[in-house]
Protein backbone atom coordinates (compact mmCIF):
# COMPACT_ATOMS: atom_id res chain seq x y z
CA UNK A 1 0.00 0.00 0.00
CA UNK A 2 1.76 3.25 -0.62
CA UNK A 3 -0.23 7.19 -0.88
CA UNK A 4 0.74 9.26 -3.48
CA UNK A 5 -0.71 13.11 -4.54
CA UNK A 6 -2.42 14.21 -6.93
CA UNK A 7 -2.83 17.57 -8.07
CA UNK A 8 -5.83 18.86 -5.70
CA UNK A 9 -5.99 15.48 -4.41
CA UNK A 10 -4.20 13.48 -1.92
CA UNK A 11 -5.73 10.40 -0.47
CA UNK A 12 -5.05 6.87 0.64
CA UNK A 13 -5.30 4.03 -2.12
CA UNK A 14 -6.15 0.63 -2.60
CA UNK A 15 -4.30 -0.78 -4.91
CA UNK A 16 -5.62 -2.35 -8.10
CA UNK A 17 -4.85 -4.76 -11.38
CA UNK A 18 -6.37 -2.60 -13.88
CA UNK A 19 -6.68 1.26 -14.02
CA UNK A 20 -10.31 2.34 -12.58
CA UNK A 21 -11.35 -0.85 -10.66
CA UNK A 22 -11.03 0.35 -7.05
CA UNK A 23 -12.11 3.93 -5.95
CA UNK A 24 -9.96 5.95 -3.48
CA UNK A 25 -10.69 5.11 0.03
CA UNK A 26 -11.72 8.29 1.41
CA UNK A 27 -12.23 9.88 4.79
CA UNK A 28 -16.21 10.37 6.04
CA UNK A 29 -15.74 13.92 5.80
CA UNK A 30 -13.96 13.40 2.17
CA UNK A 31 -16.02 13.24 -1.08
CA UNK A 32 -14.21 13.01 -4.25
CA UNK A 33 -16.01 11.89 -7.55
CA UNK A 34 -14.31 9.47 -8.71
CA UNK A 35 -12.52 9.92 -12.31
CA UNK A 36 -9.55 8.62 -14.46
CA UNK A 37 -7.30 11.51 -12.31
CA UNK A 38 -8.02 9.75 -9.03
CA UNK A 39 -7.81 6.24 -10.48
CA UNK A 40 -4.64 5.61 -11.53
CA UNK A 41 -2.45 2.39 -10.24
CA UNK A 42 -0.40 3.34 -7.67
CA UNK A 43 3.46 1.94 -7.53
CA UNK A 44 6.19 3.04 -5.61
CA UNK A 45 8.33 2.98 -8.82
CA UNK A 46 7.49 5.10 -12.27
CA UNK A 47 5.15 3.32 -14.27
CA UNK A 48 6.87 2.53 -17.71
CA UNK A 49 4.47 3.08 -20.59
CA UNK A 50 4.74 -0.28 -22.57
CA UNK A 51 1.97 -2.56 -24.25
CA UNK A 52 -0.92 -3.06 -21.83
CA UNK A 53 -0.80 -6.62 -19.43
CA UNK A 54 -3.97 -9.13 -18.86
CA UNK A 55 -3.42 -8.00 -15.26
CA UNK A 56 -4.51 -4.43 -16.49
CA UNK A 57 -6.78 -4.94 -19.18
CA UNK A 58 -10.95 -4.78 -18.25
CA UNK A 59 -11.26 -8.24 -19.98
CA UNK A 60 -15.23 -7.23 -20.83
CA UNK A 61 -13.99 -5.30 -23.38
CA UNK A 62 -12.42 -8.44 -25.39
CA UNK A 63 -16.02 -9.76 -25.64
CA UNK A 64 -17.89 -6.35 -26.36
CA UNK A 65 -15.09 -6.40 -29.28
CA UNK A 66 -16.07 -9.96 -30.22
CA UNK A 67 -19.21 -9.48 -30.17
CA UNK A 68 -19.18 -6.09 -32.17
CA UNK A 69 -17.23 -8.24 -34.61
CA UNK A 70 -20.05 -10.50 -35.18
CA UNK A 71 -22.45 -7.71 -35.79
CA UNK A 72 -19.88 -5.83 -37.89
CA UNK A 73 -19.62 -8.99 -40.29
CA UNK A 74 -23.53 -9.32 -40.48
CA UNK A 75 -24.18 -5.94 -41.52
CA UNK A 76 -21.17 -5.97 -44.01
CA UNK A 77 -21.71 -9.06 -45.69
CA UNK A 78 -24.76 -7.70 -47.76
CA UNK A 79 -22.59 -4.96 -49.22
CA UNK A 80 -19.37 -7.52 -49.94
CA UNK A 81 -21.93 -10.19 -51.39
CA UNK A 82 -23.55 -7.37 -53.51
CA UNK A 83 -23.29 -3.65 -54.48
CA UNK A 84 -21.99 -1.48 -51.94
CA UNK A 85 -24.08 1.25 -52.69
CA UNK A 86 -27.41 -1.17 -52.94
CA UNK A 87 -26.20 -1.98 -49.15
CA UNK A 88 -27.01 1.21 -47.62
CA UNK A 89 -30.32 1.53 -48.66
CA UNK A 90 -32.38 0.05 -46.19
CA UNK A 91 -34.82 -2.84 -46.34
CA UNK A 92 -34.68 -4.01 -50.17
CA UNK A 93 -38.38 -4.64 -51.32
CA UNK A 94 -37.71 -6.78 -54.61
CA UNK A 95 -36.57 -9.44 -52.41
CA UNK A 96 -39.79 -11.68 -50.87
CA UNK A 97 -39.72 -15.11 -48.61
CA UNK A 98 -36.93 -15.54 -46.08
CA UNK A 99 -34.64 -13.02 -48.08
CA UNK A 100 -36.68 -9.98 -47.39
CA UNK A 101 -37.54 -11.00 -43.57
CA UNK A 102 -33.69 -11.56 -43.28
CA UNK A 103 -32.81 -7.81 -44.50
CA UNK A 104 -35.97 -6.52 -42.59
CA UNK A 105 -34.40 -8.07 -39.49
CA UNK A 106 -30.67 -7.27 -40.32
CA UNK A 107 -31.80 -3.66 -41.05
CA UNK A 108 -33.80 -3.44 -38.14
CA UNK A 109 -31.50 -5.08 -35.04
CA UNK A 110 -28.54 -4.70 -36.66
CA UNK A 111 -27.53 -2.04 -39.09
CA UNK A 112 -26.19 1.23 -37.44
CA UNK A 113 -25.95 -1.08 -34.02
CA UNK A 114 -22.28 -2.60 -34.27
CA UNK A 115 -20.59 0.12 -35.66
CA UNK A 116 -22.30 2.03 -32.99
CA UNK A 117 -20.54 0.05 -30.34
CA UNK A 118 -17.59 -0.07 -31.90
CA UNK A 119 -17.07 3.64 -32.20
CA UNK A 120 -17.88 3.05 -28.07
CA UNK A 121 -15.38 0.79 -27.65
CA UNK A 122 -12.73 3.26 -29.51
CA UNK A 123 -13.69 6.46 -27.05
CA UNK A 124 -13.24 3.81 -24.46
CA UNK A 125 -9.62 2.70 -25.78
CA UNK A 126 -8.58 6.50 -26.11
CA UNK A 127 -9.73 7.00 -22.38
CA UNK A 128 -7.19 3.86 -21.03
CA UNK A 129 -4.42 4.98 -23.32
CA UNK A 130 -4.79 8.39 -22.13
CA UNK A 131 -4.99 7.41 -17.91
CA UNK A 132 -1.66 5.10 -18.86
CA UNK A 133 0.25 7.89 -20.31
CA UNK A 134 -0.56 10.13 -17.61
CA UNK A 135 0.20 7.40 -14.99
CA UNK A 136 3.56 6.67 -16.56
CA UNK A 137 4.56 10.21 -16.87
CA UNK A 138 4.75 10.59 -20.39
CA UNK A 139 3.59 12.81 -22.78
CA UNK A 140 0.48 11.35 -24.83
CA UNK A 141 0.50 13.32 -27.88
CA UNK A 142 3.32 11.90 -29.44
CA UNK A 143 2.40 8.08 -28.74
CA UNK A 144 -1.43 8.34 -29.48
CA UNK A 145 -0.39 10.30 -33.40
CA UNK A 146 1.47 7.32 -33.89
CA UNK A 147 -0.96 5.53 -33.35
CA UNK A 148 -3.86 7.10 -35.62
CA UNK A 149 -0.94 7.12 -38.07
CA UNK A 150 -0.38 3.62 -38.22
CA UNK A 151 -4.26 2.66 -37.61
CA UNK A 152 -5.28 5.76 -41.05
CA UNK A 153 -2.03 3.78 -42.89
CA UNK A 154 -3.78 0.02 -42.62
CA UNK A 155 -7.34 2.15 -43.05
CA UNK A 156 -6.07 3.08 -46.24
CA UNK A 157 -4.52 0.39 -47.62
CA UNK A 158 -8.03 -1.86 -46.63
CA UNK A 159 -9.83 0.54 -48.40
CA UNK A 160 -8.05 0.78 -51.63
CA UNK A 161 -6.60 -2.90 -52.00
CA UNK A 162 -9.59 -5.24 -50.06
CA UNK A 163 -12.84 -2.91 -49.29
CA UNK A 164 -13.94 0.70 -49.71
CA UNK A 165 -16.09 0.30 -46.89
CA UNK A 166 -13.39 0.50 -44.62
CA UNK A 167 -13.92 2.07 -40.91
CA UNK A 168 -10.11 1.96 -40.04
CA UNK A 169 -9.51 5.41 -41.64
CA UNK A 170 -12.79 7.55 -40.37
CA UNK A 171 -11.90 6.68 -36.77
CA UNK A 172 -8.28 7.38 -37.31
CA UNK A 173 -9.32 11.38 -38.67
CA UNK A 174 -11.77 11.42 -36.33
CA UNK A 175 -9.86 9.95 -33.56
CA UNK A 176 -7.79 13.27 -34.03
CA UNK A 177 -10.84 14.92 -33.02
CA UNK A 178 -10.71 13.30 -29.26
CA UNK A 179 -7.68 15.31 -28.55
CA UNK A 180 -9.51 18.91 -27.28
CA UNK A 181 -11.12 16.90 -24.86
CA UNK A 182 -8.62 14.59 -23.27
CA UNK A 183 -9.04 17.37 -20.32
CA UNK A 184 -12.98 17.52 -20.18
CA UNK A 185 -13.85 16.73 -16.79
CA UNK A 186 -15.64 13.07 -16.45
CA UNK A 187 -19.31 14.28 -15.63
CA UNK A 188 -19.06 16.51 -18.98
CA UNK A 189 -18.44 13.74 -21.57
CA UNK A 190 -21.83 12.35 -21.74
CA UNK A 191 -23.41 15.74 -22.09
CA UNK A 192 -21.19 16.67 -25.17
CA UNK A 193 -21.19 12.89 -26.48
CA UNK A 194 -25.26 13.35 -26.61
CA UNK A 195 -25.04 16.81 -27.60
CA UNK A 196 -22.98 16.19 -30.42
CA UNK A 197 -24.58 12.66 -31.19
CA UNK A 198 -27.66 14.41 -32.14
CA UNK A 199 -26.54 16.87 -34.41
CA UNK A 200 -27.29 15.12 -37.27
CA UNK A 201 -30.87 14.84 -36.03
CA UNK A 202 -32.06 18.09 -35.39
CA UNK A 203 -30.47 18.42 -39.04
CA UNK A 204 -32.14 15.97 -40.63
CA UNK A 205 -35.46 17.27 -39.01
CA UNK A 206 -34.24 20.55 -40.01
CA UNK A 207 -33.97 19.92 -43.77
CA UNK A 208 -37.05 17.80 -43.80
CA UNK A 209 -38.91 21.21 -42.57
CA UNK A 210 -36.99 22.97 -44.84
CA UNK A 211 -38.04 20.87 -47.98
CA UNK A 212 -41.88 20.71 -47.01
CA UNK A 213 -42.30 23.85 -47.18
CA UNK A 214 -40.30 24.64 -50.06
CA UNK A 215 -42.51 21.97 -51.96
CA UNK A 216 -45.09 24.63 -51.64
CA UNK A 217 -43.76 26.49 -54.28
CA UNK A 218 -44.37 24.42 -57.78
CA UNK A 219 -40.77 26.00 -58.93
CA UNK A 220 -38.88 25.00 -56.09
CA UNK A 221 -40.80 21.38 -56.28
CA UNK A 222 -39.52 20.79 -59.57
CA UNK A 223 -36.07 21.52 -58.56
CA UNK A 224 -36.20 20.02 -55.70
CA UNK A 225 -37.51 16.52 -57.54
CA UNK A 226 -34.95 16.94 -60.56
CA UNK A 227 -32.12 17.31 -57.89
CA UNK A 228 -33.62 13.87 -56.11
CA UNK A 229 -33.81 12.52 -59.12
CA UNK A 230 -30.18 13.17 -60.23
CA UNK A 231 -28.94 11.66 -56.79
CA UNK A 232 -30.54 8.67 -57.23
CA UNK A 233 -29.43 8.41 -61.01
CA UNK A 234 -26.03 8.43 -59.36
CA UNK A 235 -26.49 5.72 -57.12
CA UNK A 236 -28.11 3.20 -59.35
CA UNK A 237 -25.07 4.25 -61.69
CA UNK A 238 -22.55 3.54 -59.13
CA UNK A 239 -24.08 -0.10 -58.18
CA UNK A 240 -23.93 -0.71 -61.83
CA UNK A 241 -20.14 0.37 -61.69
CA UNK A 242 -19.44 -2.02 -58.39
CA UNK A 243 -21.34 -4.92 -60.02
CA UNK A 244 -18.88 -4.76 -63.45
CA UNK A 245 -16.07 -4.39 -61.06
CA UNK A 246 -16.72 -6.99 -58.64
CA UNK A 247 -18.66 -9.20 -60.68
CA UNK A 248 -16.84 -9.52 -63.74
CA UNK A 249 -13.82 -7.34 -63.56
CA UNK A 250 -10.18 -7.93 -62.58
CA UNK A 251 -8.36 -7.02 -59.24
CA UNK A 252 -7.17 -3.68 -60.92
CA UNK A 253 -10.34 -3.12 -61.94
CA UNK A 254 -11.45 -3.52 -58.08
CA UNK A 255 -8.69 -1.49 -56.75
CA UNK A 256 -9.91 1.70 -59.07
CA UNK A 257 -13.49 1.20 -58.26
CA UNK A 258 -12.34 1.52 -54.46
CA UNK A 259 -11.84 5.06 -55.07
CA UNK A 260 -15.34 6.17 -56.21
CA UNK A 261 -16.85 3.68 -53.21
CA UNK A 262 -14.12 5.99 -50.70
CA UNK A 263 -15.58 9.08 -52.10
CA UNK A 264 -19.78 7.79 -51.42
CA UNK A 265 -18.50 6.34 -48.06
CA UNK A 266 -17.10 9.50 -46.62
CA UNK A 267 -19.85 11.82 -48.71
CA UNK A 268 -21.51 10.31 -45.59
CA UNK A 269 -19.00 11.73 -42.52
CA UNK A 270 -20.18 15.48 -43.22
CA UNK A 271 -23.66 13.72 -41.78
CA UNK A 272 -22.55 10.87 -39.47
CA UNK A 273 -19.11 12.22 -38.30
CA UNK A 274 -20.94 14.22 -35.62
CA UNK A 275 -22.21 10.79 -34.09
CA UNK A 276 -18.98 9.06 -34.21
CA UNK A 277 -17.57 11.79 -32.31
CA UNK A 278 -20.33 12.09 -29.51
CA UNK A 279 -19.77 8.30 -29.43
CA UNK A 280 -16.16 8.64 -28.93
CA UNK A 281 -17.04 10.55 -25.82
CA UNK A 282 -19.55 8.61 -24.81
CA UNK A 283 -17.48 5.77 -24.47
CA UNK A 284 -14.44 7.89 -22.98
CA UNK A 285 -16.93 8.09 -19.68
CA UNK A 286 -17.63 4.32 -19.35
CA UNK A 287 -14.21 4.07 -18.75
CA UNK A 288 -13.33 7.29 -16.77
CA UNK A 289 -16.46 6.69 -14.66
CA UNK A 290 -16.11 3.29 -13.99
CA UNK A 291 -18.94 1.93 -15.34
CA UNK A 292 -17.50 -1.11 -17.59
CA UNK A 293 -14.49 -1.92 -14.71
CA UNK A 294 -17.18 -1.97 -11.70
CA UNK A 295 -21.13 -2.79 -13.55
CA UNK A 296 -22.00 -3.69 -10.14
CA UNK A 297 -21.78 -0.14 -8.78
CA UNK A 298 -23.99 1.23 -11.78
CA UNK A 299 -27.14 -1.47 -11.37
CA UNK A 300 -29.07 1.75 -12.15
CA UNK A 301 -27.61 2.53 -15.20
CA UNK A 302 -27.66 -1.08 -16.37
CA UNK A 303 -31.14 -1.52 -15.49
CA UNK A 304 -32.49 1.49 -17.29
CA UNK A 305 -29.67 0.21 -20.34
CA UNK A 306 -31.59 -3.51 -20.59
CA UNK A 307 -35.17 -2.52 -19.52
CA UNK A 308 -35.78 0.95 -21.13
CA UNK A 309 -33.30 1.69 -23.54
CA UNK A 310 -33.21 -1.11 -25.49
CA UNK A 311 -37.33 -1.39 -25.49
CA UNK A 312 -37.78 2.07 -26.51
CA UNK A 313 -35.07 1.90 -28.79
CA UNK A 314 -36.43 -0.79 -30.62
CA UNK A 315 -40.17 0.64 -30.87
CA UNK A 316 -38.53 3.89 -32.21
CA UNK A 317 -36.96 1.08 -34.74
CA UNK A 318 -40.68 -0.41 -35.66
CA UNK A 319 -41.96 2.72 -36.02
CA UNK A 320 -38.86 4.56 -38.68
CA UNK A 321 -39.24 0.87 -40.51
CA UNK A 322 -43.31 1.23 -40.55
CA UNK A 323 -42.64 4.63 -42.08
CA UNK A 324 -39.90 4.48 -44.09
CA UNK A 325 -38.25 0.53 -44.94
CA UNK A 326 -36.37 1.69 -47.68
CA UNK A 327 -34.36 5.05 -48.35
CA UNK A 328 -36.52 6.85 -51.11
CA UNK A 329 -33.50 9.14 -52.63
CA UNK A 330 -36.03 10.74 -54.92
CA UNK A 331 -38.25 11.91 -51.64
CA UNK A 332 -37.52 14.51 -48.94
CA UNK A 333 -40.03 15.48 -46.40
CA UNK A 334 -41.40 15.31 -42.88
CA UNK A 335 -42.04 11.64 -43.10
CA UNK A 336 -38.89 10.61 -44.35
CA UNK A 337 -37.09 13.35 -42.02
CA UNK A 338 -39.01 11.50 -38.72
CA UNK A 339 -38.28 8.39 -39.86
CA UNK A 340 -34.47 9.21 -39.85
CA UNK A 341 -34.11 10.47 -37.04
CA UNK A 342 -36.45 8.22 -35.04
CA UNK A 343 -33.27 5.31 -36.62
CA UNK A 344 -30.65 7.33 -35.80
CA UNK A 345 -31.45 7.77 -31.53
CA UNK A 346 -33.09 4.54 -31.48
CA UNK A 347 -30.04 2.91 -32.86
CA UNK A 348 -28.21 4.51 -29.97
CA UNK A 349 -30.45 3.34 -27.37
CA UNK A 350 -30.53 -0.02 -28.85
CA UNK A 351 -26.27 -0.59 -29.21
CA UNK A 352 -26.54 0.86 -25.46
CA UNK A 353 -29.17 -1.99 -24.23
CA UNK A 354 -27.17 -4.64 -26.50
CA UNK A 355 -24.05 -3.92 -24.34
CA UNK A 356 -25.57 -3.75 -21.36
CA UNK A 357 -26.95 -7.21 -21.87
CA UNK A 358 -23.38 -8.34 -22.51
CA UNK A 359 -21.74 -6.94 -19.97
CA UNK A 360 -24.63 -8.16 -17.13
CA UNK A 361 -23.92 -11.39 -18.84
CA UNK A 362 -20.62 -11.22 -17.89
CA UNK A 363 -21.52 -11.67 -14.26
CA UNK A 364 -24.04 -14.33 -14.80
CA UNK A 365 -22.88 -17.73 -14.18
CA UNK A 366 -24.46 -19.26 -16.58
CA UNK A 367 -23.68 -17.18 -19.72
CA UNK A 368 -20.13 -15.99 -18.83
CA UNK A 369 -18.36 -18.79 -19.97
CA UNK A 370 -20.37 -18.75 -23.29
CA UNK A 371 -19.83 -14.78 -23.95
CA UNK A 372 -15.87 -14.98 -22.92
CA UNK A 373 -15.65 -17.32 -25.70
CA UNK A 374 -16.22 -14.54 -28.07
CA UNK A 375 -12.70 -12.94 -26.03
CA UNK A 376 -9.80 -14.39 -27.98
CA UNK A 377 -11.43 -13.04 -31.25
CA UNK A 378 -12.21 -9.79 -29.46
CA UNK A 379 -8.20 -9.27 -28.65
CA UNK A 380 -7.54 -9.42 -32.08
CA UNK A 381 -10.28 -8.07 -33.15
CA UNK A 382 -7.76 -5.61 -35.92
CA UNK A 383 -6.71 -8.99 -37.61
CA UNK A 384 -10.48 -10.62 -37.58
CA UNK A 385 -11.90 -7.18 -39.13
CA UNK A 386 -9.01 -7.23 -41.55
CA UNK A 387 -9.35 -11.00 -42.59
CA UNK A 388 -12.83 -10.79 -42.65
CA UNK A 389 -12.44 -8.49 -45.98
CA UNK A 390 -9.59 -10.67 -47.37
CA UNK A 391 -11.51 -13.89 -47.23
CA UNK A 392 -14.59 -12.50 -48.30
CA UNK A 393 -13.43 -10.72 -51.32
CA UNK A 394 -11.39 -13.99 -52.55
CA UNK A 395 -14.66 -15.71 -52.33
CA UNK A 396 -17.04 -13.05 -53.49
CA UNK A 397 -15.40 -11.20 -56.07
CA UNK A 398 -14.79 -12.02 -59.63
CA UNK A 399 -10.90 -12.13 -58.95
CA UNK A 400 -11.91 -14.95 -56.73
CA UNK A 401 -14.29 -17.91 -56.77
CA UNK A 402 -17.09 -14.91 -58.38
CA UNK A 403 -19.52 -15.81 -56.67
CA UNK A 404 -20.47 -12.13 -56.39
CA UNK A 405 -24.24 -11.73 -56.05
CA UNK A 406 -24.56 -15.66 -55.96
CA UNK A 407 -25.28 -16.06 -52.38
CA UNK A 408 -28.74 -15.41 -51.32
CA UNK A 409 -29.66 -12.62 -48.77
CA UNK A 410 -31.45 -15.63 -46.70
CA UNK A 411 -27.79 -17.73 -46.47
CA UNK A 412 -26.00 -14.64 -46.11
CA UNK A 413 -26.60 -14.99 -42.04
CA UNK A 414 -26.05 -19.19 -41.92
CA UNK A 415 -22.37 -17.91 -43.61
CA UNK A 416 -21.85 -15.32 -41.19
CA UNK A 417 -22.54 -17.51 -38.08
CA UNK A 418 -20.04 -20.36 -39.73
CA UNK A 419 -17.34 -17.85 -40.57
CA UNK A 420 -17.24 -16.13 -37.06
CA UNK A 421 -17.38 -19.33 -35.71
CA UNK A 422 -14.26 -20.24 -37.58
CA UNK A 423 -12.87 -17.24 -36.63
CA UNK A 424 -13.47 -17.89 -32.99
CA UNK A 425 -11.66 -21.03 -33.11
CA UNK A 426 -8.53 -19.53 -35.03
CA UNK A 427 -8.54 -17.14 -32.30
CA UNK A 428 -8.13 -18.94 -29.13
CA UNK A 429 -5.67 -21.58 -31.14
CA UNK A 430 -3.51 -18.34 -32.06
CA UNK A 431 -3.77 -16.46 -28.74
CA UNK A 432 -2.88 -19.79 -26.77
CA UNK A 433 0.12 -19.42 -28.69
CA UNK A 434 1.23 -15.72 -28.99
CA UNK A 435 0.59 -12.10 -26.81
CA UNK A 436 -0.80 -10.86 -29.97
CA UNK A 437 -2.25 -11.21 -33.43
CA UNK A 438 -0.57 -10.40 -36.51
CA UNK A 439 -1.37 -7.07 -37.38
CA UNK A 440 -2.02 -5.99 -33.24
CA UNK A 441 1.53 -7.07 -32.87
CA UNK A 442 2.49 -4.57 -36.00
CA UNK A 443 0.50 -1.83 -34.81
CA UNK A 444 2.04 -1.63 -31.21
CA UNK A 445 5.44 -1.65 -33.07
CA UNK A 446 4.65 1.31 -34.19
CA UNK A 447 3.02 2.90 -31.04
CA UNK A 448 5.58 1.96 -29.12
CA UNK A 449 8.46 2.51 -31.12
CA UNK A 450 9.87 -1.46 -30.16
CA UNK A 451 9.13 -4.74 -31.06
CA UNK A 452 7.24 -6.55 -28.74
CA UNK A 453 7.87 -10.16 -27.95
CA UNK A 454 4.99 -11.75 -30.43
CA UNK A 455 5.19 -15.99 -29.47
CA UNK A 456 4.53 -17.05 -25.68
CA UNK A 457 7.21 -18.83 -24.10
CA UNK A 458 5.36 -19.21 -20.92
CA UNK A 459 1.49 -20.23 -19.98
CA UNK A 460 0.57 -16.15 -19.89
CA UNK A 461 -2.83 -14.86 -21.45
CA UNK A 462 -2.36 -11.37 -22.87
CA UNK A 463 -5.33 -9.48 -24.73
CA UNK A 464 -4.14 -7.62 -27.24
CA UNK A 465 -4.83 -4.07 -28.60
CA UNK A 466 -7.72 -4.12 -31.24
CA UNK A 467 -9.16 -1.04 -32.85
CA UNK A 468 -10.39 0.39 -30.11
CA UNK A 469 -7.13 1.02 -28.80
CA UNK A 470 -6.20 0.90 -25.38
Amino acid sequence: MHTAELPNKTQQRTHCLFPFANYPVVGKEQQIEPDFEAEYIIMSAPIELVPISARERIQALDVLRGFALFGILLVNIEGIVGPFSGSISGTDLNLSGPSLWTDAATYIFAQGKFYTIFSLLFGMGFAVILSRARAAGRTFGGLYMRRLLALAAMGLAHALLLRAGDILLVYAAFGLLLLPFRNTPQSRLPIYGLLLYVVPVALVLLLGGLCALLMQNPAMAEEMGKSLAQEQEAIQASIVAQRQAYGSGTYADAVRQAVPDMGIMWGYMAFVGWQILGLFLLGAWFIRSGAIARPESYPRLYNMLQWVALPVGTVMMLVSFWLLPTNDLARMDMEVALATALNLVGSLLMSLGYMAWVIRGLESAAWAPKLQMLAPAGRMALTNYLLQSLVCALIFNNYGLGLYEQLSRAWQVPFVILFFALQVALSKWWMNRFHFGPMEWLWRAFTYLKLPKLQKKEEVTLISPVITGE
